[in-house]
């Protein structure tokens, strides 16, 4: 009888119809009061490269950077049909060992890339992405092709409108040859068709939640694609296939028209295999849209030719001495000191940042709680206990009260990370270092993930907690696998987030890799 008010206040939302779309009256801004909203200046210089002679072998080309192959297609050398071909063909050869397509978009890709033939072949050329073949995660809304978000309730579910994101890749001249997988409702790398394959150890999933974009990346199936993130799913496949993710700064890119899983920490990025491509699709996709509250009118200043000598670039000397730190990361702050970079010694307090997750379980509860009622969630492959279903069924008995107290323990990890840019111009750090991860995520900072070495490894890796009853494979000896490190931006400040990553990029010299047998 104590509780009947209480439960009378739960339930009052559900006596109404809130629309899938309806985001939080309130909503997470990343820009402190009082502080600028950098940069100053709204410009884009990226040089046109010589990107050398067209390979004769289809593979090849197939490898390309969108820089090269931008720049094939603007001087003909090949047609973005032929190049759609390529990739539609790899797609369809190799889907069966990877299971990164959801859906193969044929039709439209050869429309698209046959106007965009006509198009340049008439002096209308539109810019670096026309005629470039993509993919994108499977929860950016596709006019009448299905989007699925990777789980079973939604198989079948197919949009009337195109995504915003999608909107500007279409009319930038982009070729959409595919809808890649991704881990049920944005979880890790298992999804309705099965476990999504790192192209580099087919043995170990390709990490999620953004998994086929990374394997499809990776084994040379697209010339970029979309990711999103919430915490980590830009990141982490990065990490695991070896390519370049780059995570907006919160606001930056609009996500209408794209799944909900967090209103207040969801991000849309490009996932490519260079650092110089990643620059040119975030300039295609930036600016606000009226359908994502949370989109601002912001500007990105990025001069590719630009010195990066005395960029300040923080690093954790406590975090390369641990053991979970490899020499590749360790290397890094040497590669950043030859650059022309000064490396900076920089700190945080000690405080339970993992903490903040509580934000996170409560607003993908509540974006997917119809589901959860309906028992919808019951139809997903995976009901493990760190799985959705489990999770979003325990995010109801989560205390307000408590909510309101990590919101406001987020804003002090905010004022925290102002502290430390007020002194450095970027952070380096071991990608997948959870405090981190956590933090930056939450602030809504951007980052930069980028293939800076390799390392062995003995067993294969996992997003998942461990099953006793299905241990993961072991090798004998270890296999050589990518390895990058992560580059954390101030707000909005991809510009100079670009500018040190290519400047680093160069003396890595890993990049250009590709994993054997693709």
């Amino acid at each position: 009888m104590n509780l009947a008010s209480v439960y009378e206040l739960r339930q009052g939302p559900r006596k109404i119809a809130l629309a899938p779309g309806l985001a939080l009256y309130s909503h997470w801004d990343p820009v402190l009061p009082g502080e600028k909203r950098l940069p100053e200046l709204d410009r884009f210089f990226f040089t046109p490269v010589d990107p050398g002679p067209l390979p004769a072998n289809d593979d090849d080309i197939a490898f390309a950077t969108v820089t090269q192959l931008s720049r094939w297609i603007e001087l003909k050398k090949i047609t973005s049909e032929r190049l759609t071909r390529i990739y539609l063909d790899r797609l369809e050869k190799f889907d069966p060992k990877l299971r990164c397509v959801i859906t193969l978009t044929r039709e439209l890709a050869l429309a698209q890339a046959k106007k965009a033939d006509a198009e340049i072949a008439a002096g209308r050329y539109r810019g670096p992405l026309h005629g470039v073949p993509w993919g994108t995660k499977d929860l950016l809304d596709t006019t009448g092709i299905p989007t699925t978000y990777g789980a079973e309730p939604f198989r079948n579910r197919i949009p009337s409108t195109d995504a915003a994101v999608v909107k500007r890749l279409h009319n930038a001249g982009a070729v959409l040859v595919a809808k890649l997988s991704m881990g049920a409702l944005a979880l890790n790398d298992i999804w309705f068709g099965g476990q999504t394959m790192n192209p580099w150890l087919l043995e170990e999933g390709s990490s999620g939640s953004s998994a086929g974009p990374g394997a499809a990346v990776a084994a040379g199936l697209v010339a970029f694609a979309i990711g999103s993130e919430t915490e980590g799913s830009i990141v982490s496949p990065s990490m695991r296939c070896g390519i370049t993710g780059l995570r907006p700064t919160f606001g930056r890119v609009p996500r209408t028209g794209a799944m909900t899983l967090c209103w207040s920490l969801d991000k849309l990025g490009p996932m490519a295999r260079g650092v110089g491509d990643t620059m040119l699709v975030l300039h295609a996709i930036s600016g606000p849209d009226p359908g994502d509250l949370s989109s601002v009118r912001s500007k990105l200043d990025f001069d590719a030719s630009a010195s990066v000598k005395g960029l300040r670039v923080g690093y954790f000397p406590a975090w390369l001495k641990d053991a979970a730190a490899t020499d590749v990361d360790r290397n890094a702050v040497e590669v950043v000191r030859k650059a022309g970079m000064v490396p900076v010694e920089v700190s945080i307090p000690d405080w339970p940042y993992d903490s903040m997750n509580l934000i996170l379980f409560a607003e993908s509860a509540a974006a997917f709680e119809e589901l959860t009622l309906s028992h919808g969630l019951d139809q997903l492959k995976m009901q493990v206990p760190d799985a959705w279903p489990n999770l979003f069924r325990q995010s109801r008995f989560l205390s307000a009260v408590d909510f309101v107290q990590t919101d406001r323990f987020r804003r002090s990890v905010a004022m925290e990370m102002a502290r430390v840019f007020s002194s450095v111009d970027l952070l380096l750090v071991p990608s997948l270092r959870d405090e981190m991860l956590t933090i930056t995520n939450f602030t809504g900072h951007p980052s930069l993930t980028l293939r800076a070495g390799f390392v062995e490894v003995s067993t294969a890796r996992s997003d998942w907690a461990p099953d006793p009853a299905h241990p993961l494979p072991t090798f004998n000896p270890p296999r050589r696998v990518p390895h990058g490190v992560t580059l954390i931006g101030r707000l909005f400040d991809e510009g100079t987030l670009g500018r040190a990553g290519l400047a680093l990029e160069r003396p890595f010299g890993v990049a250009g890799e590709r994993p054997p047998g693709w």
